[in-house]
C-alpha cells in the first residue's frame, strides 16, 4: 500500500511511525516547512493530562500515557514525560461541580488517582499561589509534562529506520481524485505522489487540504499566546501545571522559565504576532495570583503564539472522510494534539490498515457533525 501523509508535525510523525511499524514501507510524509518543528508542534507548551470531562479524551490520554512510558524502549528517545501533576482550581460551587462531574467520568474510564483537593492541599501542592477566593480543586499526580520536539524527532527517526521518507519543503497544492478516491498528491514543487491512501495531518491547515479533494473538514486555527518569565528559581520545575477558574494557568519549563498562559478568546487566524495588551493583562494576573513571581522579571521579547487546530466540539477528528474512501484525517485535537499524538497515530494507523482500534472511537468519526453524534462540549477546556 502506498501512503502519503500530509503534515510532518508530531501527529503526522506518529502516524508515519505506526504505519511503518505495521509493515507499510511505501510511505512518504510531505510538509511545506523547511524542516521539522517549524509548525504548531514547535510552539506547543508541553502539557499532558488525563483529567478530561469526556470519556473519549480520557481514553486517549490513558493510551497515550502508556505509550509515553514505553517511548524510550519502543522509539529509542526520551519524550520528556514527567508526572508533576495538573492542579485545577475552583472558586465557586458550580466550578467545583464541574470538576466533580469530570472526575466521575475519569474514574469510570480507570483514572483512579485523580482526586479532589482542599485549600490546604492546594497550599501544599503549590505554595507559590494566592489561594484567596478558592474553595477546592482537583489534582492528578500522573498528569504532567512532555517535550513536543523530542517526541517529534523520536517518531521521525523511528519511522525513517523503518523506511518512511520525509520530503520537507513540499507544499501540497492538489489532490488528484477519481470517483470517491484520491489517486495522487501534487506539490507546488512539481512532485506527484501516487497514493492508495492519504492521511491529512496538516493541523491548523487541515481544512484547506481537505478542500483540495472537495471534502469538508471543520477545523479552524485558534491562536494561543505564551508569556515566559526570565529564568528563575522562585518556582520549582516540579511545580504542577496550575489552572485558575478563568483559564489563567502556568507551568515551569525545563530551563527554569515560568510560562504564563491565558486563553483570551479574541485571537484567531494564522497571525503569529503576540498582542501587547494581552501581555500586560497576563503580567498583571501573574503578579496578583502568584506572589512567588513578584520579584521575577517577565520577558515580553520572548513571548510567542502558536496555533490550536479547533473542531466544533473541541475533540479530534479521526477516520475516513465522508465521500472520499481513502482520504483519512487526523486533525482537530483542539489543543490536545501533542499529548494525544501517541494514541491518535496508533488509532489512525489501525483504521488505515482495516483493523479494529482497541476501544470505541466512534465519537471521533469525521461524519459526526452530519449525523448528530458529536460529543457534548463541557468544562475543563483550555
Amino acid at each position: 500500500m502506498r501512503v502519503v501523509i500530509i503534515g510532518g508535525g508530531v501527529m503526522g510523525a506518529s502516524a508515519a511511525y505506526h504505519l511503518a511499524a505495521a509493515g507499510i514501507r511505501d510511505l512518504v510524509v510531505l510538509d511545506a516547512a523547511a524542516g521539522p518543528g517549524q509548525g504548531s508542534t514547535g510552539r506547543a507548551t508541553g502539557g499532558f493530562r488525563a483529567q478530561f470531562p469526556t470519556a473519549i479524551n480520557v481514553r486517549l490520554s490513558l493510551l497515550a500515557r502508556e505509550k509515553l512510558r514505553r517511548f524510550p524502549e519502543e522509539i529509542g528517545a526520551d519524550p520528556g514525560y514527567r508526572p508533576f501533576g495538573y492542579l485545577w482550581l475552583a472558586g465557586s460551587e458550580s466550578e467545583l461541580a464541574d470538576l466533580r462531574a469530570a472526575r466521575r467520568v475519569q474514574e469510570g474510564e480507570g483514572l483512579h488517582e485523580a482526586v479532589e483537593v482542599s485549600v490546604d492541599d492546594i497550599r501544599r501542592l503549590n505554595p507559590a499561589i494566592d489561594v484567596s477566593g478558592l474553595m477546592a480543586g482537583a489534582f492528578c499526580p500522573t498528569d504532567g509534562f512532555i517535550q513536543p520536539l523530542a517526541m517529534l524527532d523520536g517518531y521521525l527517526a523511528a519511522a525513517g529506520r523503518l523506511g518512511a521518507r520525509v520530503e520537507w519543503g513540499s507544499r501540497v497544492v492538489a489532490l488528484e481524485r477519481a470517483g470517491d478516491r484520491i489517486d495522487a498528491v501534487h506539490t507546488a514543487e512539481g512532485g506527484r505522489w501516487q497514493a492508495d491512501a492519504v492521511l491529512n495531518a496538516a493541523g491548523p491547515w487541515a481544512a484547506a487540504v481537505a478542500a483540495l479533494a472537495g471534502a469538508d473538514l471543520p477545523v479552524a486555527p485558534l491562536r494561543r499566546q505564551v508569556l515566559p518569565t526570565a529564568p528563575q528559581t522562585a518556582l520549582p520545575r516540579e511545580m504542577p501545571m496550575t489552572i485558575f477558574p478563568d483559564g489563567f494557568h502556568l507551568r515551569v519549563r525545563g530551563d527554569g522559565r515560568a510560562l504564563l498562559l491565558w486563553p483570551d478568546p479574541a485571537p484567531s487566524g494564522f497571525d503569529a504576532a503576540v498582542d501587547p495588551g494581552w501581555i500586560a493583562k497576563v503580567g498583571d494576573m501573574a503578579r496578583a495570583r502568584v506572589p512567588g513571581l513578584a520579584a521575577v522579571p517577565l520577558d515580553p521579547a520572548a513571548a510567542y503564539a502558536g496555533l490550536y487546530e479547533m473542531s466544533p466540539d473541541h475533540h479530534a477528528i479521526v477516520g475516513a472522510s465522508p465521500g472520499c474512501a481513502n482520504l483519512f484525517a487526523i486533525a482537530g485535537s483542539s489543543g490536545h494534539g501533542v499529548m494525544h499524538a501517541p494514541a491518535l497515530g496508533q488509532l489512525v494507523a489501525e483504521m488505515m490498515n482495516g483493523r479494529e482500534p482497541p476501544f470505541d472511537v466512534a465519537a471521533l468519526r469525521p461524519s459526526r457533525f452530519r449525523d448528530g453524534g458529536a460529543p457534548n462540549r463541557v468544562g475543563m477546556g483550555l
